[in-house]
């Protein structure tokens, strides 16, 4: 598809790496554009955990946050947030964790608490919430971030989710349950660890993308693999749903709040 965007591009193959019937806990923004659109897709029967507590949500539109309430009115349960990590995070039942960032590092750690110094930040981003334990339980985690200098650093400013910490099997000696970032999905193609130091490296671009363009948008000397892929185009099928379900999400989103009151029918 030639008139397809690069953001659509990138949350279309995020989508592709999940698969049906797995149980993804996702993140709000990017993570839950792609997870929604594998389930549209090619991923049906894929279980949807938010951390409000939303088991197995199908929501017709994005939400704007973990509160909404699109979420749980099409969630085939709803639990309480103590229980969705005892019994589902903690307990191992997290096939995979979708998580965005303001900043990640050469090695997968995640920063979304502030930027600049913690005791007097230049921007103070929406914190940890949930994804410390995320990233530390989930058999496997996603990433998804846009790729620049200002994102990707050789230095977070905080480090809010760990990765592979200082790699060479750091994660590992410290004692994380989960098996950490195994992709990181942005604008300019995919990195994954490399197998022995666990630094991220690139190891696939999308066709109209190169290895310049991508070293140019991260802020280390990013390593290339052996063998680069190419990621394929989106299908008319997955750009069409992907854009579906933007409109609806809009659309929602431009419409007035509308709260009853008591003289129109509440007790």
């Amino acid at each position: 598809m030639s008139d397809c965007t690069r953001d659509e591009w990138m949350t279309i193959a995020a989508s592709r790496l999940l698969e049906n019937r797995a149980v993804c806990f996702v993140g709000i923004g990017l993570p839950s554009a792609a997870c929604n659109l594998a389930r549209l897709t090619h991923a049906p029967g894929i279980v949807l955990i938010y951390e409000s507590g939303t088991i197995g949500t199908r929501p017709e539109v994005l939400p704007l946050s973990i509160g909404d309430g699109e979420l749980a009115e099409t969630a085939a349960c709803v639990i309480s947030l103590p229980e969705v990590f005892s019994y589902y995070l903690q307990a191992g039942r997290v096939d995979v964790g979708f998580l965005g960032a303001a900043q990640i590092d050469r090695f997968g750690n995640l920063n979304s608490t502030v930027i600049g110094p913690y005791d007097a930040p230049t921007t103070r981003l929406p914190g940890a919430g949930g994804a410390p334990e995320i990233a530390h339980h989930a058999k496997q985690v996603f990433v998804m971030a846009k790729a620049s200098p200002r994102s990707f650093v050789e230095q977070l400013d905080f480090r809010t989710s760990a990765g592979y910490l200082d790699g060479h099997g750091a994660r590992a000696r410290a004692g994380a349950s989960g098996g950490g970032p195994r992709a990181v999905i942005t604008d300019v193609g995919m990195l994954a660890p490399h197998p022995g130091t666990q630094e991220l490296q690139l190891v696939a671009l999308y066709a109209d993308a190169s290895v310049d363009e991508a070293r140019a948008a991260i802020g280390w000397p990013l390593r290339v693999a052996d063998h680069l892929d190419t990621i394929a185009a989106p299908t008319a099928h997955e750009l069409n749903t992907l854009r579906a379900l933007e409109a609806r999400t809009r659309e929602a989103h431009a419409r007035p709040v509308h709260i009853p009151l008591p003289a129109e029918g509440l007790p």
